[in-house]
């Protein structure tokens, strides 16, 4: 199970994929923070925040997670080495889980450089430190658990098909509905009497509360919940292959 970790983790550094993951969402976060002019950027607001990354993370991670997953079982399924991978002595579950850690592992890697522009802000407070560390460290815990459920997700639909495209596609359109679809379902006149059930079956409401600064309990079992329904979804498509 490790060796198949970190076999997954070097492949996502011996190519460009690791490396454009990170840039791109450090890229498209920072700009938006310090260069762009308007009401994201913090030069531009005159408070020490860094919300924005907060706002933007979530959209950025909905097409750059499906990206680091799209190739984890639908590469090995069109290549045909899904066959010689099922014939290890490691379990379906095993597989999927060591999958899944090596693309929460660049989840994780991804938001690491952030700290920088935190740092930034603390120091640039009036006075030095004039920050909400308990609603910005709520966040990078909120903005990990996103990402964890995204990726969780991605390995599944990763496991639906050998195109690598259609597993974007389709790991795209599912994180998409998790995210927002459920809010939108609540404004429909249909669910009115159950729109608050509704709205808590989506992660937003979920990451939301996170990233107030208060850890509840409902919220880190809801993410464990999603997580835990598709990695041991991808476990039977698994297992039946095998």
């Amino acid at each position: 199970m490790w060796s198949l970790f970190k076999k997954e983790v070097k492949g996502f550094f011996s190519n460009l994929t690791g490396y454009i993951v990170i840039v791109v969402f450090l890229l498209a976060s920072n700009l938006f923070m310090w260069v762009f002019p308007g009401e994201l950027n913090v030069l531009d607001a005159g408070y020490a925040t860094i919300d924005t990354l907060f706002i933007l993370a979530p959209w950025v991670f909905l097409f750059l997670v499906p990206a680091i997953t799209m190739r984890m079982f639908s590469e090995e399924k069109k290549s045909g080495t899904i066959e010689l991978l099922l014939s290890r002595p490691l379990s379906g579950f095993q597989i999927a889980f060591s999958k899944y850690l090596a693309a929460i592992t660049l989840v994780l890697l991804s938001l690491i450089p952030c700290l920088i522009s935190y740092i930034s802000i603390y120091l640039l407070g009036n006075p030095v430190g004039n920050i909400d560390t308990g609603a910005t460290w709520g966040s990078f815990i909120g903005l990990f658990l996103l990402g964890a459920v995204y990726a969780a997700i991605g390995i599944y639909a990763s496991s639906l098909t050998d195109n690598t495209i259609i597993a974007f596609i389709v790991s795209l359109v599912l994180c998409f509905l998790f995210y927002t679809g459920f809010d939108t379902l609540a404004q429909v006149p249909l669910f009115k009497s159950i729109s608050v059930f509704v709205m808590y079956l989506g992660i937003n409401e979920h990451y939301q509360s996170v990233s107030r600064g208060v850890i509840d309990l409902r919220d880190i079992i809801y993410f464990i919940a999603v997580i835990a329904v598709f990695v041991l979804l991808t476990t039977a498509r698994l297992r039946n292959r095998k």
